[in-house]
This record gives structure tokens, C-alpha cells and sequence, in this order.
């Protein structure tokens, strides 16, 4: 089964002039689509997490700097790159642990140098920006289908924060990998941990799963251990947002614990992420920058304060799974299985 035709809601659309996306703070109570023009606004969509996600991250972030470009109104070559150079940095500023926004970004501004004039950079900038869509989108859908083969008939599967299409535009990651999986007429169930502070598991994936109808049971964070222990999960399959070269992986708060749950109750932990994940130049986790978010996100639900005013929080947004812990890794490459652990 070469490729399987399915409707998936997708988290951003490139309009000629403009980008619209859907805003995932406001899931799933409603579906609210932003128009958006300007570049700064786009920085503001990632760093706000209206758009989240380390691939989709890094489609918008192409598309941000082809926005930018637009408003640049100076005529001379070196003029021209030396202003967007503020605009990339911008972009590249907006979230600092997703590899595919710097890939992006360091795409971009390769293309950019490659222009001979102001106009055939602006319309590089374009194209590289659509090729780079469509390329995430052509790669989620093949690591979906790979990673498609490690799912049997009768499955239960564990799943962190969110991978579906939402965070990565075409089939999502490892939310693709269970989407092509039951759309082959594999039997599975699906456990979403809430994933805590802003539930993404909560609001998001079980939204997506919901829609494509995939049986699926929301449990808190808390729970997974016990619930490995009583042997009700076959596997674990989780996104990643940077890659180091010997496989240790960064992903959302909480992946570590699940790896090291995993690999106690002898339960295959896999990682699902296009190749645009993996960061070469880092030689392990220890290297990946781990963005701190702001204390409201836990000492705030949907802005109701559930904590003690002034109380002191930590709120880093990642954590470091070291790749003894990791199964294999998914790309649209193909299935690695042997990590060069150091």
C-alpha cells in the first residue's frame, strides 16, 4: 500500500501574499484561521504557540522570512541582504530547540545569497519557501508509512504532546505513524497522555484522533507508568524536536520519564521526525538548547490560576531523552535502529 488518500485538518495554508493559519490555542473549542501578512506577526504565532509543532514551525518560519522580504524596499543587493538579516534573525529568534526552524532558516538564507538581483531573491525566497512545504508534507507522509510497519493488529500505543498534522504539516509524525497504521485496517487503541503545562495531548491530539476516528483514551500525564506496569501499552511512539548525531533526542517535557518507564517494563520507545530534525553538528543531547517558557503556563489553566500567587516555577518546555533509551528512530529515510550511543 503505496499511499492512502485521507482528509487531515491542516495547520497552515501559503495564499501568494499572505499565510493563514489555524490557531491552536483556541483548539478544540473552535477553529479560528489568522490571515497574516507581516513577518512579526509570525514571529508572535510561534512564540505564542498559535503554531507549534518543530516541522510546522519550520514551513512558517520559511514562509515568515518570504513575507519579510516583501516589505524590504531598498534596491541595492547588499542593502537588501543586510535588512534581511534582521528579518531572519527575527524568525530564527522566535523559539530556540526545534531544528527544523533553523534548517529552514539557514535554507532560506543560502537561497537568498544565491539571487543575482532585489527581484529574483524575493521570488527565490518565494519558491524555496513552498518547495520546503511541500517537501515536509511529501516526508511526513513517507515516515508515516515506515513507520506504519512497526504497528501490529490488536496494538495499544502511548503518545506525548502532539504529532499529528497540526505540528506537521501532510500526516503529522508519530500521530501519522498510528493515522497510516489504522488506515491499513490494523486494529489499534491509543492512550494520549495530557501532556502538561498546555495539554497538547489534551486538547490536540485527541481532537485529531477524534476526527479520523482512532479509538482513543486520555490519561493524565501520572498515569503511564502504572498503566505500563499493568501491561496495557505496547509501545511508545513520540515526535522529537532536535536530534543530536548520536540520536540523543529532544522532545516535550515529560519524554524522558516515558523513555526510562519504557524501557523498565521492556516496552519499545520509539521516535517518529523527519530527517530536517536531526542536527549533525550537535554531538549529543547535552548540546540541544532547552527553551524556558513563562511561569503562567503552570500556574495558569486557560488563564484560571491554579497556584498560589508569587510561588516560584520551573517551566522548561523540553527534556533530553538519551538514545540507550530509544528503540529506533522513524524518518521518511527510513527506520534507524542502530544508535551511535556515546
Amino acid at each position: 500500500m503505496e499511499h492512502i488518500k485521507i482528509n487531515l485538518t491542516q495547520p497552515l495554508e501559503w495564499l501568494g501574499n499572505k499565510i493563514r493559519l489555524l490557531d491552536q490555542t483556541e483548539l478544540p473549542a473552535k477553529e479560528v484561521y489568522l490571515d497574516i501578512k507581516d513577518y512579526r506577526d509570525i514571529v508572535d504565532a510561534i512564540r505564542t504557540m498559535k503554531i507549534r509543532g518543530a516541522p510546522a514551525i519550520g514551513v512558517v518560519g520559511a514562509y515568515g522570512i518570504a513575507l519579510g522580504v516583501q516589505q524590504i524596499k531598498v534596491k541595492g543587493k547588499a542593502s537588501f541582504l543586510k535588512e534581511l538579516s534582521t528579518v531572519i534573525e527575527a524568525i530564527a529568534g522566535s523559539r530556540p530547540t526545534a531544528r527544523n526552524l533553523f534548517w529552514a532558516v539557514e535554507r532560506m538564507d543560502r537561497i537568498a545569497h544565491s539571487g543575482k538581483s532585489v527581484a529574483d531573491i524575493k521570488r527565490l525566497l518565494i519558491d524555496e519557501a513552498v518547495r520546503i512545504h511541500t517537501e515536509e508534507v511529501a516526508a511526513t507522509r513517507e515516515l508515516s508509512k515506515n513507520g506504519a510497519r512497526l504497528i501490529k493488529d490488536g496494538m495499544t500505543i502511548l503518545t506525548h504532546c502532539n504529532t499529528g498534522p497540526l505540528a506537521a504539516p501532510g500526516y503529522g509524525t508519530a500521530l501519522g505513524v498510528i493515522i497510516y497504521a489504522d488506515q491499513q485496517g490494523k486494529k489499534i487503541k491509543v492512550y494520549a497522555d495530557e501532556t502538561r503545562p498546555l495539554l497538547q495531548g489534551a486538547r490536540l491530539t485527541v481532537w485529531e484522533l477524534k476526527k479520523v476516528g482512532i479509538p482513543v483514551t486520555l490519561i493524565t500525564d501520572s498515569m503511564a507508568g502504572s498503566f505500563m506496569r499493568l501491561g496495557k501499552i505496547d509501545c511508545v511512539i513520540v515526535g522529537a524536536d532536535r536530534i543530536a548525531a548520536n540520536g540523543d533526542t529532544a522532545n516535550k517535557i515529560g519524554t524522558y520519564s516515558l523513555a526510562v518507564l519504557a524501557k523498565e517494563h521492556g516496552i519499545p520507545f520509539y521516535i517518529a521526525a523527519p530527517t530536517s530534525t536531526i542536527d549533525h553538528s550537535l554531538e549529543s543531547g547535552a548540546d540541544i538548547p532547552i527553551e524556558h517558557r513563562k511561569s503562567e503556563e503552570v500556574t495558569r489553566i486557560k488563564g484560571v490560576r491554579i497556584a498560589p500567587a508569587g510561588i516560584k516555577v520551573m517551566n522548561p518546555a523540553f527534556d533530553i531523552t538519551p538514545a540507550k533509551y530509544i528503540t529506533a528512530i522513524v524518518t521518511e529515510k527510513g527506520i534507524i535502529r542502530k544508535l551511535r550511543v556515546i
